[in-house]
């Protein structure tokens, strides 16, 4: 080996070109096995993520419309029942009317009955007591005068 006696700091001779060469081929070789790939992996996750996040505000906005179709269904259903509540009610109510009136008819009918009974037992009580009365009357009569009446 030959020693080179020089007072510069870099000497370039066949060494430095064979290293240099040889980091060239080193980067070419890792960017052809480890770069390219790292990098190809990296995009296809960036646009994995970037398809999620645009797969999370579809899904916001479609949530979104559904809880407001979910808002106006229970607002429709919250109607529906108002309604069909005071349907009912004003159907209670005509049938309570109509049951009163139904009601209100049978007692006056009972009661023209009743009276009719009434005004029969007291014409056939007017009939007695007349008969009652008289003979009352002649018992009376002859036990005053102590004879009998005929």
């Amino acid at each position: 080996m030959e020693l080179i006696e020089n007072i510069a700091l870099i000497t370039v001779n066949a060494t430095m070109v064979f290293q240099v060469l040889s980091f060239l081929i080193f980067l070419f070789i890792i960017n052809r096995i480890m770069f390219r790939p790292l990098q190809a992996v990296m995009k296809d996750r960036s646009q994995y993520i970037e398809d999620l996040k645009q797969k999370v505000v579809y899904s916001k906005r479609e949530t979104e419309e559904l809880l407001v179709q979910l808002k106006e269904r229970e607002l429709m259903a919250k109607e529906e029942a108002l309604q069909f509540q005071k349907e009912l009610e004003i159907a209670g109510s005509k049938e309570a009317a109509d049951l009163q009136k139904e009601t209100q008819n049978e007692i006056s009918k009972h009661t023209e009955i009743a009276e009719k009974e009434v005004h029969l037992q007291i014409v056939e009580a007017k009939k007695h007591l007349k008969e009652e009365s008289e003979s009352i009357a002649y018992a009376i009569m002859e036990k005053v005068l102590n004879r009998r009446l005929s």
